[in-house]
Formats: structure tokens, sequence, C-alpha cells
């Protein structure tokens, strides 16, 4: 792994990008098959048959949870453990408003497996959001898109053609859904915190933002590596049960000004061309300045800033981990490495 080096994270040497390596069956292997065998017709015939077609289906809110939690009872997966900020155990039914999401609010959760999403769906029925490193603006996609992009290549942009939009509109347009973002961008192993999308700095100032980190045990159904599918499928049902800790941190409020970067580019364009009146060139580069200000990436002050380290520090306190430098930039890279190393 010596040579994987550069990907780890400089200060404190965490590689959040490894996969998590299985504890080998040894003389279990034959009940790990059995279990594998015996779980997949299910879980497939379950799947399928809600995501082809029951989900297109009026059934409510209800009935879609019933089989989505189902779908996370064939694999044995199982809800062991809630913490909620400020809410001692025992005592959630006494002190639960206000402290669990609830319609128009926004969750802004850690992104490590495809069971995120089902978990999330089945709790919360919410709506989920794709966000992308160099824009405030997210995507919205469907329970399904949401699972799949655990398992797919990490994107530094949009595809061509995406529909998208802030958090702001999307709150307003689905004022009884929770929307969730996952501000990492892409997934880990769970052992460390990405920087984050400024996708949440457009949430409106009275909206709660809940950071909720889930964790897994055993960890190894954690993707952060794409396109393990069968590794992963393997993982999920061929053990009895996988537990799941859910951490909830007391509410953010985005309590930022934005600042408005194509106005202060096009303040920066005037002065530079009044300075430089009459140097031709200078005027053609502050005019190419100016056409090129609706591709720049939103700039992030530091009040903006601090909201987001905000919730990146409750993520990491939750989940006993460490925020650390790495992007999806780098994640790239490190897919490239890895798939040399294995052809």
């Amino acid at each position: 792994m010596e040579k994987y080096s550069q990907f780890r994270d400089r200060g404190s040497g965490i590689a959040p990008f490894f996969p998590v390596t299985s504890t080998p069956a040894g003389i279990y292997l034959p009940v790990h098959i059995f279990l594998f065998l015996f779980k997949l017709p299910f879980f497939v015939t379950v799947a399928t048959t809600y995501f082809l077609f029951l989900q297109w289906f009026p059934l409510g809110s209800l009935p879609k949870k019933a089989i989505l939690w189902m779908m996370l009872g064939i694999p044995g997966i199982w809800w062991i453990d809630l913490q909620i900020d400020g809410v001692k155990k025992g005592s959630l039914a006494k002190k639960h408003e206000g402290r669990v999401p609830q319609p128009s609010n926004v969750i802004a959760s850690s992104f490590t497996s495809p069971i995120d999403s089902l978990y999330l769906a089945a709790i919360f029925d919410p709506i989920f959001t794709v966000s992308y490193p160099h824009t405030r603006q997210i995507q919205e996609i469907s329970l399904f898109g949401a699972i799949l992009r655990a398992l797919l290549r990490p994107q530094e942009h949009p595809p061509k053609g995406a529909k998208m939009t802030d958090l702001k509109d999307l709150l307003a347009e689905h004022p009884q859904r929770v929307i969730v973002v996952f501000p990492e961008c892409t997934t880990t192993n769970g052992k460390g915190i990405l920087p984050f999308s400024p996708s949440l700095l457009t949430t409106p100032p009275g909206t709660k933002i809940f950071p909720v980190n889930l964790r897994y045990s055993p960890p190894d159904v954690t993707t952060p590596v794409p396109g393990l599918y069968f590794s992963f499928i393997w993982n999920l049902l061929s053990r009895p049960t996988h537990c799941i800790r859910v951490r909830i941190a007391e509410v953010v409020y985005n309590t930022s000004k934005p600042t408005d970067p194509v106005a202060e580019k096009k303040e920066r364009y005037l002065t530079n061309f009044l300075d430089t009146l009459g140097e031709d060139s200078a005027m053609t580069s502050s005019t190419d300045t100016l056409a090129s200000l609706s591709d720049q990436p939103a700039e992030v002050n530091a009040e903006e800033k601090r909201i987001l380290d905000k919730v990146g520090e409750a993520l990491a306190r939750l989940g006993r981990v460490k925020r650390v430098g790495l992007t999806v930039k780098d994640k790239a890279a490190f897919i490239d490495a890895w798939s040399k190393r294995k052809r």
C-alpha cells in the first residue's frame, strides 16, 4: 500500500478510499454460501418488484416504507443503536420535538454505502439529491439513483443536460418532504469526512440542517471503490446480520450571508478596465474574464466556510473519525491507480 501513500491524508494518515477487507469465512464458508444462495432470490424479487413497478404506484408512504424495511430485513440489517444529541437514551418519545428530521428539514448525511439511501428512505421517505464540489446547485434523483450512485465513479461536475436546482427552490417545491444531501459528493470507507460541496449554503436561514452519520458493523458493506457490485452483494447477503448505528447531531442553521461572485468579478472587471483604459491586451483579457463568469465555481466566504465546517465537524464527531483534506479529484485519481493495480 506504500505506493498509494499520496491517497492518505497528510495530517492524520487516514486513507478514506481504500476498500474494507472482509474477515475470512474460514470453516464457515459453506454457511456463508448457503445464506447467500438462500437470501438472493428473495432480495432480488423484492427489489426488482419495487423499483420496476411498485414505486410508480400511489401506494402512500407507509406501504412503501414497509417494502423498504423488507429489503433491509432480508439481508439481516438491524438498526441497533440510535443516539441523538441532547436526548438521553429512553427519553426520545418525550423529547423528540425538534430533535429528529421532519418535513421541510434537510439531512446532511455521511456517504459510505448504498444502504445509506435505503435506510434513510425507510425512515424519512425523503427526496435524494446529488451534490458536486464546484457548484452550489444540486441534482434531484430517485432512491434507485441514490443507491446506484454509491457504486459508481465520482463526478466533479454535473453531466451535460442535468436538471440543476438549489435547496431553497427544492424545499419550496416539496414542503412536505425531507431533503437528503450527501455533501461529501462521493462515498468513503467511513474512516474520514471529505471536504464539503457548497450546496448546503443554499439552505434558507430558518431551515433545520441535521447532520446524520451511519456506521455499519461489519464495515465491509461500505463501497469506497466503484464497480464492486458482486463484492457488495456477497458481503451483504452472505452474513446472518448487519448492524446500523445511527447518530443525529443538533440542528445547524445556515446563518451565513452569501457572496455574489458574479457581482464581485464584474466590479473587478470594471476597475481593471478603467485602470488599463487604452491597453488593448488588458481590455481583451478583461472581456474574456467577464464572458467566463458563469463557468466559475461558487466562492465561499469566511462565514459560509464556518457553517460548512460546523456540519463537517458534527459528522466527524458522530462517526468518531477525523476530517481529511482529500477531495473527489483525489478519489478519481485513486480509482485510476487502483484499477491499474488490478489489471
